[in-house]
């Protein structure tokens, strides 16, 4: 098996972004990131998809779409379209439509930034996920970057204050988001969490101080999803682009917050009579089932069941649990970072049954 880092969910010049294509590669590059999916709004860019080298390092580039219906005000019901080869920004009015679409079309779904809440010092309005009656979606964005920005800037002295201290603003995925995934998977569903940087690297000036908010190599040094294929990249743009792709849609992944440490390493597993099983798989519970996670570094880490926390470990590399029950099975790890504990590793679950 191989992991791979993976940025995704940001934007270019040619929707709200800052930067070009060859911007994004070039951060990339930067910040050791294996993958980077880039996700304009409303539009399917052609053309810049590919391998960027740059003296020993290499970074693949995949583009995919960030779609919203653009007549609806205020906006909401962002999805994030991964896998499809065609526009389909026409069916942004009906999210349900959308979804059926995107997964007709062999592509994976999910519910962007589905918790993004006003920023009224700087007239950002909440943009977050309302339709929660559809259905088939491969999954959510977990922990937006950008959407918990805009948690913690209640005045423009706030959003100054961070502009020059971005390392202060991550501490976890917004709760409610959290609460809402916990949800979904105790009525049975498959949800696939991810998350995105958002990045846009927009200039902006205050009291005639400019800076950019924030920049893509910071962005994708932070927030990052770590997925896990069954073989390595073999430098075949669309082989390796299936593979990725197939991980995201199994599950085969966890979200990485790499600034405190990096995250690379982290595994989560279950071990049954008969049967082995990572992240995103199912596993039955008769014979019990041992799960094991196991971490690159020390941290604090909490095994949930149904999004109950049944397990707290205290400054460890390991946890290991034996069960006969079944249930939905997902690993948390807390670092201290800057002066706080923050979320550091969120793993997609173990499916118990």
């Amino acid at each position: 098996m191989q992991e791979i880092v993976v940025n995704l969910h940001m934007h270019t010049r040619y929707s709200d972004g800052s930067g070009t294509h060859r911007d994004i590669a070039k951060a990339a590059l930067a910040a050791g990131v294996d993958v980077v999916i880039v996700t304009d709004h409303n539009v399917l860019v052609q053309g810049f998809e590919g391998y960027y080298k740059e003296k020993n390092k290499t970074t693949l580039m995949l583009i995919a779409e960030e779609v919203h219906n653009q007549a609806r005000d205020p906006q909401k019901n962002h999805l994030l379209v991964f896998g499809v080869e065609r526009e389909l920004a026409t069916f942004a009015e009906n999210p349900q439509l959308l979804i059926n679409q995107v997964r007709d079309a062999g592509g994976l779904s999910f519910l962007a930034h589905p918790d993004d809440p006003e920023a009224a010092a700087f007239r950002e309005t909440d943009i977050s996920w309302e339709d929660w009656s559809v259905q088939n979606y491969t999954g959510i964005e977990l922990w937006n970057a950008l959407s918990e920005l805009k948690t913690v800037i209640p005045t423009k002295l706030h959003g100054a204050f961070y502009a020059f201290f971005p390392s202060l603003i991550a501490r976890q995925p917004i709760p409610a988001t959290i609460a809402k995934w916990d949800e979904l998977l105790s009525l049975g569903q498959r949800v696939v969490a991810i998350g995105g940087s958002d990045a846009h690297a927009l200039h902006m000036s205050l009291a005639g101080i400019s800076r950019v908010i924030f920049p893509y190599e910071f962005h994708f040094r932070t927030v990052n999803t770590h997925v896990i294929l069954d073989d390595s990249l073999n430098g075949d743009v669309n082989a390796d682009k299936k593979a990725i792709l197939s991980a995201l849609k199994e599950g085969h992944c966890f979200v990485g917050y790499d600034l405190p440490a990096p995250t690379r390493g982290f595994r989560f597993s279950a071990q049954g009579h008969d049967k082995t099983a990572i992240m995103g798989d199912e596993i039955p519970a008769k014979g019990g089932v041992t799960l094991q996670a196991k971490l690159p570094f020390e941290a604090d880490i909490r095994l949930l069941k149904d999004g109950v926390v049944i397990q707290t470990i205290k400054k460890s590399m390991a946890c290991t649990h034996i069960t006969t029950e079944p249930g939905v099975y997902r690993v948390e790890a807390y670092r201290r970072y800057l002066g706080k504990l923050r979320g550091w590793i969120y793993s997609n679950p173990i499916y118990v049954r």
